[in-house]
């Protein structure tokens, strides 16, 4: 859903990856540093509690991941490592996101409990957990699929849904003070990813069956 906006994303940073490739930046610096930022962001404020500033260091980074793309094109430097390398750290940033929000309710670095709204932390514990794995588990169904010959791709909670989801309500939360809209987000992630799970699965079941006709 929200890839439609990736083109506007990347009109809008544009110029500061073609001041970047001036300057000898290559793509995969910018990747490499922006997962960097990412995963340090919310590895270190997350799990204080400190989800405003995490939330504004990570989208910092983030768009790294457009930015990567955009110059790998512009200066004929796409190749299929600069693919690997971008996929491969694009798990490490989600995972980053997710696993700051679960040792936070494990209790953070100070293991103090941390406050829920909507009930048991140690519920929300399991369901960043669950939306950590799940969304590794949807990704390499897709990179699985396309490595058989067929595509996986699509569903209701794809990448990009997920990370601007997470990241806007615990941004919103962490400026208000509302713990329930990152929890109740949680929630959402948590079973439409495994929804998308399915989703993904069935695609590929389809297409394999077909093969056999």
């Amino acid at each position: 859903m929200l890839e439609r906006f990736r083109q506007f994303w990347t009109n809008v940073w544009a110029p500061l990856a073609d001041f970047l490739l001036r300057r000898g930046v290559t793509p995969d610096q910018v990747t490499i540093v922006g997962t960097i930022g990412v995963s340090a962001g919310a590895l270190w404020f997350f799990p204080r509690g400190q989800f405003l500033v995490g939330v504004l260091v990570i989208t910092a980074f983030v768009f790294s991941d457009i930015m990567d793309g955009y110059m790998a094109r512009k200066s004929g430097q796409s190749s299929k490592w600069g693919a690997f390398l971008d996929s491969t750290l694009d798990r490490v940033g989600d995972a980053a996101i997710f696993g700051g929000l679960v040792i936070y309710y494990a209790g953070g670095y100070s293991f103090k409990a941390p406050e829920s709204d909507l009930g048991d932390a140690r519920i929300y514990l399991y369901l960043s957990l669950a939306c950590l794995v799940l969304g590794s588990i949807t990704s390499y169904a897709r990179a699985r699929a396309e490595s058989l010959g067929m595509t996986a791709k699509g569903g209701i909670a794809e990448r990009s849904d997920r990370l601007v989801s997470i990241l806007v309500m615990t941004g919103l939360g962490g400026l208000f003070g509302w713990a329930w809209m990152r929890e109740i987000t949680l929630w959402v992630l948590a079973v439409a990813s495994l929804i998308t799970v399915f989703q993904r699965l069935i695609m590929v079941h389809k297409q394999a069956v077909g093969e056999k006709l």
